[in-house]
């Protein structure tokens, strides 16, 4: 399809989806399509030759507006959602990103409308095809990783605003376990005991600030890491029973 064509003068501080048809319109008549608004259902349907291409029209993409979609590409292989452009906003590029994403694996093809001072105009971003998301490695890895180094499953999938159980908090439990049962200790020896090889950089860092420097290479157990051992005394029993193996830091 072609990238860009105006059409229709609409220009509102509340728009209508209907405001969106006559861009959409203009778009694909450009293209030489017949079109017909209404059409036992689809908000949009444009006729050339053999081609059958249906629009469904939305000012946001939402959960209707897809599952609508989808049940059009039991009609023809080319569905479009036609929605209004979105503001440029950073958390809002995101979510767009995703609903890009999201549309190309349903087959569906996506068409924005911009609303300016010189009339609206609508544009292809691309059109319906099958798409297989890229593979990525280096997350799939990091998720792997991640969850073999997980003693247990300390949280409840859902949970939202609470603090996670992830395996770095895992080993920064584990080394205050340790100070608490010998007191000040060398760095070489607190690696030695948990079998925590990245027990330096661990307590270098002191993320949960649950760790005091003593002296060069000494470190010992802060009153928010006494805290912590009290409030994840079920995970701290857990860690007790596993040693970590020396590559797992």
């Amino acid at each position: 399809m072609a990238q860009r064509t105006k059409g229709g003068t609409a220009s509102m501080s509340r728009r209508a989806e209907s405001d969106l048809y006559p861009p959409v319109k203009a778009l694909l008549e450009g293209l030489g399509f017949t079109v017909r608004g209404e059409v036992n259902g689809c908000d949009m349907v444009a006729v050339r030759d053999d081609a059958l291409v249906i629009v469904e029209l939305k000012r946001t993409v939402n959960l209707d507006l897809l599952l609508q979609a989808v049940d059009r590409l039991r009609l023809t292989e080319n569905v479009y959602l036609a929605v209004e452009a979105p503001r440029r906003r950073s958390r809002g590029n995101r979510r767009w990103t995703q609903v890009q994403h999201l549309c190309r694996r349903l087959g569906l093809g996506l068409i924005t409308v911009h609303f300016t001072a010189g009339g609206p105009a609508a544009t292809v971003l691309f059109d319906p095809s099958p798409w297989r998301p890229r593979p990525d490695s280096r997350n799939r890895a990091a998720l792997v990783r991640e969850f073999g180094r997980r003693s247990g499953d300390f949280n409840v999938g859902g949970s939202a605003r609470v603090p996670l159980i992830t395996a770095y908090r895992e080993d920064a439990l584990r080394v205050a376990a340790y100070l608490k049962a010998h007191g000040p200790s060398a760095v070489k020896d607190i690696r030695a005991g948990t079998g925590l090889q990245a027990a330096g950089p661990l307590l270098q860092r002191d993320y949960y600030g649950w760790f005091q420097r003593t002296a060069r290479g000494v470190y010992q157990l802060s009153p928010a890491g006494e805290d912590a051992l009290r409030t994840y005394a079920h995970v701290v029993s857990n860690l007790c029973a596993r040693r970590v193996e020396p590559d797992g830091g």
